[in-house]
């Protein structure tokens, strides 16, 4: 059996070098015994033809896969799942890439500790180079080790991304684990759901994975499409949290994750990012919330996790999204003509 297999998903990323600068940073791993699942999720640019290419370069190491519509990211991940032949999985982005020794690190670290699941650090960079970026410092120890209750708490409230992990294909196909499809931020939902069926996660303490920070990719492209994407993730991770028994065990931790993901992440980033605000989604997101979890504001994570401001913003728009709104702008061209007179 293949020691691992990394699915990479694409989406029209011919432009611009990102296709190359991924797929060289994975068949230049230092791994040998690893195969790399390419997966086109019905590209309309020539990403599915440069696959090609590699495939046919490197047989055996390439292996290249189309949906057969658009699925997300989810979706061409779940594919990749279906062809994958490693004793392994890991995941990456189309537009990001790995330290030529990322992968034989993890590995090792696996087989030197039993884990199942293996973590690492990462850079967050704008350029398309091995210069060492921005170093997030992602998983804590505080989380490794033989996970118990605690320790799936503090993963629960954190879980990071999947990206820099890699998982023991074992569990994922004992669990039939998958991601949501047909959505952005799939691996919201995922991440937190797929770490309760893991028992031993370990880290390596280097930043080994590049994430690309283009303001042109997907998830800096801020519509409402995309936002009710993030309110279904928060929907689907309340609903898998009672599928497998998760949601009264870590209720705390859930109600604070799905607040995060459904309710303020989407709330904030909604006022910024659109052009033109409906009344009728914050009315949609705040029944939302109200439905799920009523008694959110109580939370204790919540209560240390936002400040004054964004606590009086929050309860402004639970009693009137249209007085919440109305607030939300004097209160953003106050601050602007402020800036623009007095710098601050």
């Amino acid at each position: 059996m293949m020691r691992l297999s990394v699915i990479a998903a694409f989406y029209n990323m011919a432009e611009d070098g990102k296709l190359k600068y991924c797929m060289d940073s994975l068949v230049g791993q230092s791994l040998a015994d690893m195969e790399i699942l390419a997966v086109d999720d019905c590209s309309q640019d020539r990403t599915f033809e440069l696959l090609k290419e590699y495939e046919a370069r490197y047989p055996g190491r390439v292996r290249v896969f189309r949906t057969p519509e658009n699925k997300k990211q989810g979706g061409a991940r779940n594919l990749g799942l279906t062809k994958a032949r490693g004793e392994w999985i890991g995941f990456m982005d189309g537009d990001d890439w790995a330290a030529a020794d990322m992968y034989e690190k993890l590995l090792r670290k696996a087989r030197e500790t039993g884990a199942d699941m293996v973590g690492c650090d990462l850079h967050e960079t704008s350029e398309h180079s091995m210069k060492i970026g921005r170093i997030v410092n992602a998983n804590t120890m505080a989380q490794t080790g033989i996970l118990d209750t605690e320790k799936y708490r503090k993963l629960m409230l954190n879980p990071c991304s999947m990206m820099i992990k890699i998982y023991k294909k074992e569990v994922i196909d004992r669990y039939c684990l998958r991601f949501p499809e047909g959505i952005f931020y799939e691996d919201n939902c995922a991440g937190p759901i797929w770490m309760l069926h893991f028992t031993h996660f370990e880290k390596v303490e280097e930043p080994l994975y590049y994430y690309y920070q283009d303001a042109g990719s997907t998830t800096h492209r801020i519509s409402e499409e995309r936002c009710r994407d993030r309110m279904r993730a928060g929907e689907l991770l309340a609903e898998q949290c009672r599928e497998h028994g998760f949601y009264e065990k870590y209720r705390p931790e859930l109600e604070f994750a799905f607040t995060k993901l459904y309710y303020v992440n989407t709330l904030f980033s909604y006022v910024i990012g659109v052009r033109r605000a409906r009344l009728a989604f914050l009315e949609a997101l705040r029944w939302g919330i109200r439905k799920e979890f009523p008694h959110f504001q109580e939370n204790a994570y919540f209560q240390k996790e936002y400040d004054r401001e964004q606590k009086f913003l929050i309860q402004l728009h639970m009693r009137s999204p249209l007085f919440f709104l109305a607030y939300y702008k004097a209160l953003t061209s106050y601050r602007a003509l402020r800036k623009r007179f007095f710098g601050r």
